[in-house]
């Protein structure tokens, strides 16, 4: 078998091509329309998705797509717009302008192709009237580090916004709208993917409302009388929503399926604990810890070697200043539960590439994790309650790098046990 770290990366990368755009998008292609093709969309992987389109596409098209900076790929047709991620920036809010000037004034024989993948909330920016850019932003910061759930984080989002919750689609009415969609969210729901610029929403002014004022978020006058007044996206139902489908092209599952067949063929037995998992990551790695302690001990739920997979994705409450992610969190936690166990290995890191605001994806945790870091003289739970796993990773030279992978599919998490 190859080294347990070697095992562990190529699941990783196993997983991410999975969800490569040039693979899922092509399949998911409409048929041409009778008039025009406007591709537009947002996302980390949207750039990678215009151009599947662009490879396969059999006519004309024309459109943009906005992207994270540096999340680019070549395109001649589809213009690529380059913003700021995960805080919206000037870019952005030009960008998604040009997006809903691009879909306005279509006819019923057009057809938008909508590209929409994770990222897509912070990309696709335009605040509603009453708020300026700065209010979001400050939001949208507050919000990343106070804990809340990505659907909680996306319902307020939506009701900030002149284009999520549907809006994007009913600026596109009467033509024809295909969403495919490349899912980062826990249950694969496309009204949460991007806050669901193509779908309608259920929730109200007054939910987004009380879920600033649970995490404790400042807000602005000028926010808490634009949520006051009651205005909400269109609802599932709306008139202006009846042309449009929305399909999940690629999730974390098809990921998670795609790592544990790698482990197959290295003669151990994956076991897929789930793909929509979320809770502090620091709480979800002592969970993990307990359940590779139990095979382990008891050869529960089956008897190593064998590989605990799963997806979704944790949240961190920020009370430190270091340099952190929720993988990383998740990692440093995980080791600190493991306390050098000598028979697990682990990692974890986010699909795109990004742990936070980050360009590294994750970390390797090994046996020696514990022991490297004293010889260094790093103290682990300083380390976390500083939210510094970056650091602490990188100092070890333990991080996962990849690069801008170019797609999105949420977090994953591989625990191996010989």
């Amino acid at each position: 078998m190859k080294k347990p770290e070697s095992l562990l990366r190529d699941m990783f990368q196993a997983a991410v091509a999975a969800a490569d755009p040039l693979v899922c998008v092509p399949p998911a292609l409409p048929n041409r329309p009778k008039g025009r093709l406007v591709v537009v969309g947002a996302g980390k992987a949207s750039a990678r998705m215009a151009q599947a389109v662009e490879q396969n596409w059999d006519g004309e098209l024309e459109g943009l797509v906005l992207t994270r900076y540096g999340h680019s790929a070549p395109c001649d047709q589809i213009k690529i717009i380059e913003a700021s991620h995960p805080v919206p920036d000037e870019a952005g809010v030009a960008g998604t302008q040009e997006i809903l000037d691009a879909v306005s004034g279509l006819n019923e024989d057009d057809l938008v192709l909508a590209l929409i993948s994770g990222g897509g909330s912070a990309l696709m920016t335009a605040p509603a009237s009453a708020i300026r850019l700065d209010e979001k932003r400050a939001i949208n910061e507050a919000l990343l580090k106070s804990g809340a759930a990505i659907g909680e984080m996306n319902t307020v989002r939506k009701h900030l916004s002149a284009v999520k919750g549907g809006r994007l689609a009913t600026a596109a009415y009467p033509a024809r709208v295909i969403a495919l969609m490349i899912s980062d969210v826990p249950g694969d729901e496309p009204g949460v993917i991007a806050s669901g610029p193509t779908v309608g929403t259920e929730t109200t002014a007054a939910d987004a409302l009380a879920l600033l004022q649970r995490y404790e978020i400042d807000v602005p006058p000028s926010v808490i009388a634009h949520l006051e007044t009651g205005e909400t996206p269109p609802k599932p139902d709306d008139t202006k929503l009846s042309r449009v489908e929305n399909h999940v092209i690629a999730a974390p599952q098809i990921s998670l399926e795609a790592a544990a067949d790698v482990a197959r063929k290295a003669g151990v037995t994956p076991i897929i604990l789930g793909d929509a998992i979320e809770g502090e990551a620091r709480d979800v790695a002592k969970v993990h810890a307990g359940i590779a302690a139990q095979v382990v001990r008891h050869g529960q739920p089956l008897p190593s070697p064998c590989v605990l997979i799963s997806g979704g994705e944790t949240t961190v409450t920020v009370r430190g200043n270091g340099r952190g992610g929720r993988n990383v969190e998740f990692c440093l936690a995980l080791a600190v539960a493991l306390d050098s166990a000598p028979q697990i290995w682990a990692i974890a890191g986010d699909t795109d590439g990004i742990d936070g605001a980050e360009e590294i994806a994750g970390a390797l945790v090994t046996p020696d994790t514990l022991s490297r870091a004293a010889t260094l003289g790093i103290d682990p739970i300083e380390a976390l309650a500083n939210n510094d796993g970056h650091s602490f990773f990188e100092s070890l030279g333990a991080q996962v790098v990849t690069g801008p992978t170019l797609t999105n599919v949420n977090d994953f998490r591989a625990l191996l046990i010989l």
